[in-house]
């Protein structure tokens, strides 16, 4: 992911039980609602500075090691804007999650966690016992820039609404994101030297490949071509899905409102008996389950790869990103209505920002968290303020030029220097618009291959949905070992050391694991999503 974030390409693709406090009520009742606390006079809705009097508030977060936070540019602009100083409390990424869980069980709160990676299970059961603060009304009078996206985009607000009816956790919002994960792709070289076109089904693509295979198109005299490789399936399982009819490698919602879990479908079948011919013929690479991703890149570096998974080909094949190596249109199967595309909602699964029932300003702290979903906060906390890698040259039209990092290294890594939002899911929104006059050709180029090959089959899979606590706990305990299972079984099925004509047995045992039981509780949580 890092090198992601070092690739002006990626702009806008980045866009995705615990301890009880016995001391915590297990209801709603004493938590603060907009308005209600002592300093909610001290609050401007609008503009800056957002208190009219000095405020100094306790934040907890996710932190790379990178910067020491009250060193940062980023969040000493906001404390100038906002008039609010914030004290950290950080953790490093690798003990964020022990210190998280030490924090709620000890009852010794933050009065804001940031970038906090609270799972649905934690709003659901900390929200319920008066620990998280309901936002909803604080976003209704206090949070004009999120409330604006909210309401333009009612599926959000919905998926990130518990079943208690209050909003406890902030999201990331990504207005432009298209991909989960890196597509697929073809190495340009190897179309150009067989005169071959887009494959545009399976059964073309399986002929690509076996003339891959077949007819030397690195040009070296060598049959050392690698027709299509992996590590493991798991940078091209989702994409090869979608030729299917899938649209996720997981819970997946189909056109009718029906939850699927792929591993026990006719379209799963399918996929797994193509690629277990492409493993047959070697057309498949044999190493796809034992090499790392560096070994696949030397691969790519080699000129031998014909057809891999990756954010862009460069970052395999090496070489400056350029559009000499296509998108893979996702293709057509035996199955009807296929291929489909499983689009990102553009919505973090888990909450980014909540307010706990310590915080004495929780007005204050939903202004201050509103000016991350809006263009000014969205820039600032995204790219730092302006004249230190960037500055306008158009202000009003928002178009902006790169500078030169100021220390002439890597300017992702220097942003992490000067803003928190580096390599963690932060409160906040992403939209093109940021990046006008910053985006390459290639940048440009990515778009009309989205435009032209995703988006027009494009449909999120599932939506953020809120389980039960018991939903949770039956659904973890039924896929401790079903998950293992299927993938393994995966590996089986591809490489020949389970037959296919085992298929029957296969799917009746993911159905005794719990398959079906999986699809009516998530179908259940689905249907309550859908009516809200």
């Amino acid at each position: 992911m890092k090198k992601i974030r070092k690739a002006s390409a990626m702009l806008l693709c980045l866009t995705l039980s615990m301890s009880v406090l016995a001391a915590c009520s297990s209801s709603n009742e004493g938590s603060k609602e907009a308005g209600t606390s002592n300093t909610a006079a001290d609050v401007s809705k609008e503009g800056f500075p957002i208190v009219s009097k000095p405020l100094t508030l306790k934040m907890m977060s996710q932190d790379t090691g990178i910067q020491d936070w009250t060193q940062m540019p980023t969040l000493q602009e906001m404390e100038k804007l906002s008039g609010i100083k914030m004290e950290y409390n950080n953790a490093t990424q690798e003990s964020f999650l022990t210190k998280k869980n030490l924090v709620f069980a000890s009852g010794n709160l933050p009065d804001i966690f940031y970038a906090a990676d609270i799972k649905p299970s934690e709003q659901v059961t900390y929200g319920s016992q008066g620990v998280l603060v309901p936002l909803e009304d604080l976003i209704d009078n206090y949070a004009p820039n999120l409330k604006k996206i909210l309401d333009e985009n009612p599926d959000i607000r919905k998926s990130i609404t518990t079943p208690d009816g209050h909003i406890y956790a902030l999201p990331n919002i990504d207005l432009s994101a298209v991909w989960y994960r890196g597509p697929m792709w073809y190495n340009g070289k190897f179309l150009k030297a067989l005169n071959v076109t887009e494959p545009k089904t399976t059964e073309e693509l399986y002929t690509y490949l076996k003339r891959v295979k077949e007819e030397d198109p690195n040009g070296n005299g060598k049959q050392d071509e690698i027709p299509l490789t992996s590590v493991k399936l798991d940078d091209l399982r989702m994409y090869f899905f979608g030729f299917w009819g899938m649209y996720n490698e997981d819970i997946y919602v189909d056109k009718q409102d029906k939850v699927h879990y792929p591993y026990m479908e006719e379209g799963y079948k399918g996929y797994v008996t193509f690629m277990n011919r492409l493993w047959n013929e070697n057309l498949l690479d044999h190493e796809t389950f034992s090499q790392t991703n560096d070994q696949k890149k030397a691969k790519g570096k080699n000129n031998q790869l014909a057809l891999f998974g990756e954010w862009i080909p460069s970052f395999t094949l090496g070489g400056e990103p350029d559009a000499s190596h296509p998108m893979m249109t996702p293709l057509k199967s035996e199955i009807a209505d296929s291929p489909v595309y499983g689009k990102h909602p553009g919505l973090s699964t888990y909450g980014t920002f909540a307010i706990t029932s310590s915080n004495p300003a929780p007005e204050a702290s939903m202004r201050w968290a509103d000016y991350l979903y809006s263009y000014d906060g969205a820039t600032l906390f995204g790219q730092g303020p302006e004249n230190i890698l960037w500055k306008y040259t158009d202000k009003e039209n928002h178009v902006k030029e790169w500078l030169p990092v100021p220390d002439g290294g890597d300017r992702e890594e220097y942003r992490g220097k000067i803003t928190p939002n580096y390599s963690i899911v932060a409160p906040g929104m992403n939209r093109i618009d940021l990046y006008n006059g910053l985006r390459t050709d290639f940048d440009k180029w990515i778009d009309k291959e989205n435009a032209e090959k995703l988006v027009p089959i494009a449909k999120s899979p599932f939506p953020s949905v809120y389980l039960t606590n018991e939903e949770q706990e039956e659904t973890s305990a039924l896929r401790s070992d079903l998950d293992t299972y299927v993938k393994q079984m995966e590996a089986k099925f591809v490489t020949g050391q389970e037959s296919l004509s085992n298929w029957d047995k296969y799917k009746a045992q993911v159905e005794k694991m719990g398959g079906n039981r999986i699809v009516e509780i998530y179908q259940g949580a689905y249907d309550r999503w859908n009516v809200k």
